[in-house]
């Protein structure tokens, strides 16, 4: 079977409807959510659970990473030199893209075990 999936579906999450799709899918969303939630079982039992807690660690990092990147200029100018705050600004630009681009990763595979199909855009 070769399914449909959109812009931003995360690499090596297998395409709903295939066989080890919600497979691959824990795997992944277990990379984002607190090594510790590994041992509940009810969160491999039921992935939309899983996706749910997920997208709202990766919705808190990426929070964390723009009020980080707003207040890292103020917070170490005087503490660090101007051209380690300015590596800094860019890991929390590089950082916030990644983790976007993670959350929207999130999104679709929470729609997908939510039952939703996508198809192409013309």
């Amino acid at each position: 079977m070769n399914a449909y999936v959109p812009p931003g579906w995360p690499a090596g999450v297998h395409p709903p409807g295939t066989e080890r799709f919600e497979e691959t899918a824990v795997a992944w969303l277990l990379e984002f959510v607190p090594a510790e939630y590994r041992r509940y079982g009810v969160l491999r039992r039921y992935p939309v659970v899983l996706a749910r807690m997920a997208r709202q660690h990766v919705s808190a990092s990426v929070e964390a990473a723009r009020l980080g990147f707003r207040t890292a200029r103020t917070e170490l100018s005087g503490v660090i030199p101007p051209h380690g705050v300015e590596a800094v600004l860019d890991i929390y630009r590089r950082e916030g893209t990644r983790l976007v681009a993670i959350a929207e990763g999130v999104e679709l595979v929470d729609r997908a075990l939510r039952g939703d199909s996508f198809t192409p855009r013309l």
